[in-house]
């Protein structure tokens, strides 16, 4: 089982990512719970159920972030329990705009996945938009990279994961 990094802690991964290539055309459907699929794939295939009982989560591309999911998540922000972004190169910033739109646009308040090229230099940011589960690129060491989301003891500027900025946070004797 794949270990990740999940709310500041390495746990094992429950779930199961699914590519587009694991996909027969001819025999289309989702046999199994905890299953991220592309996004892609979704739109494709299947009907957006807020009913739906499985527990399916989707990843995109960063460069993927389409009107159309921007859609699904404001009719049902909780349809979803886990969105991966994946991260196609470690330079790519766009993964960070789409997680911090997630988290205070959509109100997205389940998981929220780094995948791709996910380095322990990247964590600490990742971490402020709102990411809060990260899957470590495979040569990398998950120990090592957990040091990563503390590697800073204060935060000057606003994200989502600090509402007020420092120097309303700090008392300052003049």
């Amino acid at each position: 089982m794949c270990k990740i990094i999940k709310n500041d802690t390495i746990v094992n991964d429950n779930w199961k990512m699914l590519y587009e290539n694991d996909f027969i055309e001819e025999n289309v459907k989702l046999l199994e719970d905890h299953v991220i699929v592309p996004f892609k794939f979704l739109k494709k295939y299947l009907k957006f159920n807020s009913n739906n009982n499985l527990n399916i989560g989707i990843w995109i591309n960063s460069d993927e972030y389409s009107e159309e999911l921007k859609c699904v998540l404001k009719k049902n922000p909780k349809q979803f329990k886990v969105i991966a972004i994946n991260f196609i190169k470690f330079t790519d910033g766009r993964g960070y705009s789409i997680a911090y739109n997630l988290r205070m646009k959509f109100n997205y308040t389940g998981e929220l996945r780094a995948i791709g090229d996910v380095l322990q230099d990247q964590l600490f940011y990742m971490k402020r938009v709102g990411f809060n589960s990260f899957v470590i690129r495979h040569d990398k060491n998950i120990n090592s990279a957990l040091h990563g989301l503390n590697i800073f003891s204060e935060k000057y500027q606003t994200s989502a994961d600090e509402k007020i900025p420092l120097f309303r946070r700090v008392n300052r004797l003049f």
